[in-house]
């Protein structure tokens, strides 16, 4: 990339305070992988006894390290992570697998663990070979670091990103208090295929590797799964969340539903926490004024309403007149209509900012596009849309779509 890129008008004001994990230590370092000379390269270090759980990208091409981190995930354990900026290590044939082996073994050494518990990510150019030990021969050293610098993680971790993104939450599971930090980045190549960018979760909470998966499903499904800033997924998108079993919690039943087990308060949590994260990756979304957020009622199925949502949120012509503060709805009965799914025309009705545009298949008798228009205006716009033949229901988020976006993919790789 050609320089820093301004900062998102819609990022929060700071970093979140973020609560401490206990059995999670980390280290982030410049490798040389970012031509900036910013941090490019996270090592994670878990105690033994932690669980995992991970979602990645269903792109028919993926990296080399999603392809080991699926590999490895069956048996549910994590000791280590490491992820690099800069590189996807992606379509980089026989030796992109090379490179992944290579770090996994220098991670597996520094924490004394199987190959099988290490975890690699990598994120950037895609199709640019990267040497074996690029990544590995700097490990030692950070492994010397070792610390709880979260702020310096979710740095080490960015591309494209115009902020560092992190959330935390606390919840109970048996009365006994918990707490959940993640970190993740994403700007482009954003749209629902989980994971769509790449997302760190770790929690104290003692949860056996099928629970916290059965969370992390669900989790997925409300949040990175219901964004898009571009409709492109990426080959890299991974989301892993890992459970140390620091905080002393009793240990849930794997027999039967997570919220029968005790989890019910912990899924709020991680719910709360992806969405939160998801949120951040929307209004970092590349070149992007405005945050987006789509709600859909009255579809013939949820699933449905996900999809009509999205019909939206990916539609240019949408995106560029929220840019242009046109309050021009035609274009999201064309979305609907285009979306492919069960819809009547003649009960279809929409409202943005809470104004009733449109109802019955037509424009709203008396109309004032006034307030309207002063609701495109500003960063968070809100679209409603009542499809009139169901119960079902769903909210997408996206972003506007400017001249940004073409300026930052089109300088990309200078």
């Amino acid at each position: 990339m050609a320089g820093a890129l301004p900062r998102s008008p819609l990022a929060p004001e700071r970093l979140p305070d973020l609560a401490p994990i206990a059995g999670v230590r980390l280290a982030a370092a410049a490798c040389g992988l970012k031509k900036t000379g910013a941090p490019d390269v996270l090592f994670v270090a878990l105690d033994p006894g932690t669980t995992a759980a991970g979602v990645f990208t269903r792109s028919r091409c993926p990296s080399a390290p999603v392809d080991w981190c699926r590999k490895a995930l069956p048996a549910g354990s994590g000791r280590a992570v490491v992820v690099n900026a800069g590189n996807a290590n992606a379509f980089t044939g026989k030796a992109g697998v090379v490179t992944v082996e290579a770090t996994v073994a220098a991670a597996a050494k520094e924490v004394g663990c199987r190959p099988e518990e290490v975890f690699v990510a990598s994120t950037g150019v895609i199709g640019q070979p990267l040497p074996a030990d690029r990544v590995a021969r700097h490990l030692h050293d950070l492994a010397g670091a070792f610390g709880t610098d979260w702020a310096a993680a979710a740095e080490a971790i960015r591309t494209t990103d115009t902020f560092a993104k992190a959330a935390t939450r606390t919840a109970t599971i048996g009365g006994t208090p918990v707490a959940i930090t993640g970190i993740a980045k994403g700007s482009g190549m954003i749209a629902p295929d989980m994971a769509t960018m790449l997302s760190f979760v770790f929690t104290d909470a003692a949860i056996p590797a099928p629970l916290l998966q059965r969370a992390l499903n669900a989790a997925v499904d409300q949040s990175f799964n219901a964004i898009t800033v571009d409709g492109d997924t990426s080959t890299s998108d991974t989301l892993m969340l890992f459970a140390t079993a620091k905080a002393g919690n009793p240990v849930p039943s794997e027999g039967g539903p997570a919220d029968a087990a005790g989890l019910a308060d912990f899924q709020r949590a991680l719910n709360d926490l992806t969405a939160d994260l998801a949120r951040q990756v929307v209004c970092d979304g590349e070149g992007a004024q405005k945050l987006i957020t789509i709600a859909v009622s009255g579809a013939i199925s949820d699933r449905s309403a996900r999809r009509i949502g999205l019909a939206i949120a990916n539609s240019p012509l949408v995106k560029t007149a929220v840019a242009g503060e046109d309050a021009n709805w035609g274009r999201i009965v064309m979305a609907v209509g285009k979306s492919g799914e069960p819809a009547d025309r003649d009960r279809l009705g929409i409202a943005i900012g809470g104004v009733q545009v449109a109802q019955g298949g037509m424009v709203v008798d008396g109309y004032d596009e006034a307030p309207v228009a002063a609701h495109m205006k500003t960063g968070s716009i809100d679209i409603a849309v009542d499809i009139g033949i169901g119960r079902g229901r769903a909210t997408v988020w996206t972003c506007d779509l400017t001249h940004g976006y073409i300026s930052i993919n089109a300088d990309y790789r200078s």
